[in-house]
Parts: structure tokens; sequence; C-alpha cells
């Protein structure tokens, strides 16, 4: 296993989108890697989160999303889909950890996150700001 799986999507010859980071490595080398190559980063830990209240909140912190986001479904879709408020010259990744317990907890509500970034990341593929949404895979417990 490379030690750097992302350098494909960083350096443009894979295309961006929702991608898995093995449990094995340290999700820094993921972050490290995006900034090295110009790319900006956030982090959405989703440990504790349990509903879609915490989730709203968290994704407005650790996104720093706008003051005009309205913490729902579409107003998420629409901060990623106009990305104005997160300029970047080369690409933008966000980490999503600890989401396992989230998403079984709410799992339709986590369908409705994976098709919001699923589709905000299929939107800015092919750009020169790419979006791309890394889940941080845990160890087996």
């Amino acid at each position: 296993m490379t030690d750097n799986p992302l350098a494909p999507v960083l350096e443009g010859s894979a295309p961006s989108g929702v991608l898995s980071w093995p449990a094995q490595l340290p999700v820094e080398r993921a972050l490290e890697a995006a900034r090295n190559a110009g790319w900006e980063t956030a982090v959405l830990d989703l440990a504790g989160v349990s509903d879609k209240t915490g989730l709203m909140a968290a994704c407005a912190t650790a996104l720093r999303l706008p003051d005009w986001f309205g913490a729902n479904w579409d107003a998420l879709a629409d901060c990623l889909g106009d990305l104005g408020w997160w300029p970047t010259p080369h690409g933008r990744l966000i980490l999503v950890q600890d989401w396992q317990e989230y998403a079984a907890a709410s799992a339709a509500d986590w369908r409705v996150l994976q098709e919001i970034f699923a589709d905000s990341a299929a939107h800015w593929r092919g750009t020169d700001t790419p979006l791309a949404v890394v889940m941080a895979l845990a160890e087996p417990r």
C-alpha cells in the first residue's frame, strides 16, 4: 500500500470524489498531502454527533460555512455547490472522521449526506478547484 493513496487525485491524474482513507494510515497524512499540493482542507469530526441538528452544527463549524447557511439539507447542498466562500487556487478536501456511529444511528440522514457529498464532488470534478471528500475508515475494535 502506498503511503499517499490520494496522490493521483491531488496531482489530477485521477478524478476527485468521495474516497476512502485506509484505517492503517494516520489521517494527518491525508491532510498534509493535500496541503502540500496547495489544497484547502477541513476536518468534519462526527464523534458524538447523534442527530441531524448536531450534524448541521458540526458541518457549519468544521467547514466554516458562511453565515447564510440555513442548517438544512438544501442549504448544505447549496454551500457545497457554490464554494465561492471557500476560495482556493487548487482544490478542497473534506476529511470526515468518526462517522461510523452516526451512520449506523441515523442511516437515512447518512444516506442524504453521502448523496450531497457525491453530488458536490461530481459538480467540481474536472475543474481547476476540485472537491474531494475523504472518509476515514476506522480500525476494527
